[in-house]
């Protein structure tokens, strides 16, 4: 018995990136429809693996980025999220705005009832940097 919320051959569509190999960085976010729409949960997605530059000295930066968010009509595939924040991997841009940039990209291709995207830092001259934005309203849990 399939479920009506269960996902569909046509939610596979316009997946583009999903089992193909030699994918590339890419700033395309692909994403499905949300089966439960009517229901807030929350999906969070992390990676310790995120590096980007420094703008001005052109040192990595290495961090974790987390992103959480209640979705609204799209859920984000995880698959085009990685190849999105590889593409951060040589380009220079300071960590407070580069997590803006994060959620900016994420909110227009998801279009969340709440978002957040928190970027964590590893110390450069002795100073850790978390940086946590977020767009939305945080529906209250009943």
């Amino acid at each position: 018995m399939t479920h009506s919320n269960a996902t569909q051959p046509e939610d596979l569509a316009a997946l583009t990136q999903l089992g193909r190999a030699g994918s590339a960085p890419t700033r395309r976010l692909e994403t499905f429809p949300n089966r439960n729409p009517g229901r807030p949960y929350v999906v969070e997605l992390s990676t310790s693996e995120f590096t980007s530059m420094c703008p001005a000295t052109g040192q990595p930066d290495f961090g974790t980025i987390t992103i959480r968010y209640i979705p609204g009509p799209r859920i984000v595939e995880s698959k085009s999220l990685k190849l999105y924040l590889w593409t951060f991997r040589n380009e220079g841009c300071f960590q407070e705005h580069l997590v803006n940039v994060i959620l900016d990209d994420l909110a227009a291709a998801l279009e969340p009832v709440w978002l957040e995207v928190t970027g964590a830092f590893a110390a450069r001259g002795g100073i850790t940097i978390t940086v946590r934005a977020e767009t939305g309203r945080k529906e209250p849990r009943q």
